[in-house]
């Protein structure tokens, strides 16, 4: 493969947060939201500079550590060949280690900005490539494909290779999230789970994850039932106290409630006219609040407005 030419003006690229598991539909169901980050990408001369503000603007490094920066190498690896220098620019908005997929936004821009700064990146790097290496980088599809794609996604595999259908989720539905103020990492939460679990769980989980995609697509009136889990949230329950007894004073009172991914953050889906009134339920300790559902998932967007 000849060495890619660049294009000499930067990109800008938008990824929105992600929910993944949904409760019962564990490393494969994902859900866009409406809670972006922004990367800006130039191709420069030489070196590389990266500037962040917002989320994990003190603690994320800022050399070739950084998993964007990582992901744009790899991304470039893929394309035929690094750039000689970059310059990037990012306004970070999802919170990190929180369960809203901060990492597969990171990933997925990465991706998507590799591909828009290299001539003829589309061609060399499609959709099904860029979903499969990001899958590769993150670990796990159901965040990563929910990013991409935007709406409501199924991810899963298939003869060694990663696959993902966007389903469009009712309009009536709203996300509404719950954020504690401390983080807990993926890898805490993953390492809590059992190897093997009761037949009759996973049973049962089968059966609420298809209800799931029937509720969040086109009676919501289901979501209650939909939502339970009993594959993978108790188990992790140790971990987050405070979020898995919210999750059971919301789902009480009759709210739909789920860990966000591998928490601590809180998901809940309401209607419109309760979705405020729901979002001021948590109390202390939490920051809660309603987000639109993301439709476009990851793209690139004009330069203009790109700090809004």
């Amino acid at each position: 493969m000849a060495h890619p030419a660049f294009r000499a003006a930067a990109v800008r690229v938008r990824t929105p947060a992600t929910s993944a598991n949904l409760g019962p539909g564990f490393d494969a169901l994902g859900l866009a939201l409406g809670l972006y980050d922004d990367v800006v990408v130039r191709v420069a001369d030489s070196g590389l500079h990266l500037d962040i503000a917002g989320e994990g603007a003190a603690s994320v490094p800022r050399d070739e550590r950084n998993l964007l920066v990582r992901t744009l190498r790899t991304a470039f690896d893929a394309l035929g060949g690094q750039p000689r220098g970059l310059e990037i620019v990012c306004a970070n908005r999802i919170p990190h280690g929180r369960g809203l997929g901060s990492s597969s936004a990171a990933i997925c821009a990465g991706l998507v900005a590799a591909r828009a700064v290299t001539t003829g990146g589309e061609s060399k790097l499609d959709d099904a490539a860029l979903l499969e290496l990001a899958a590769e980088i993150e670990g796990h599809p159901d965040n990563v494909a929910a990013c991409l794609l935007g709406g409501f996604t199924l991810a899963w595999g298939e003869n060694g290779a990663v696959r993902a259908i966007r389903m469009e989720p009712a309009r009536t539905v709203v996300p509404v999230v719950f954020v504690p103020a401390t983080p807990l990492a993926t890898e805490t939460a993953r390492g809590l789970l059992p190897h093997a679990v009761p037949h009759v769980d996973a049973a049962a989980n089968a059966g609420r994850s298809a209800l799931l995609v029937e509720a969040l697509t086109r009676r919501p009136e289901l979501l209650l039932p939909a939502t339970e889990d009993r594959l993978h949230q108790d188990y992790r329950a140790p971990a987050m106290p405070e979020s898995m007894d919210l999750v059971g004073r919301l789902r009480a009172d009759g709210v739909p409630a789920v860990i966000s991914g591998a928490g601590p953050t809180v998901l809940a889906f309401a209607e419109d006219g309760e979705a405020d009134k729901i979002a001021r339920l948590a109390g202390d300790g939490w920051t809660g609040n309603r987000l639109a559902l993301d439709a476009a998932g990851a793209c690139v967007l004009p330069l203009a407005g790109a700090g809004q």
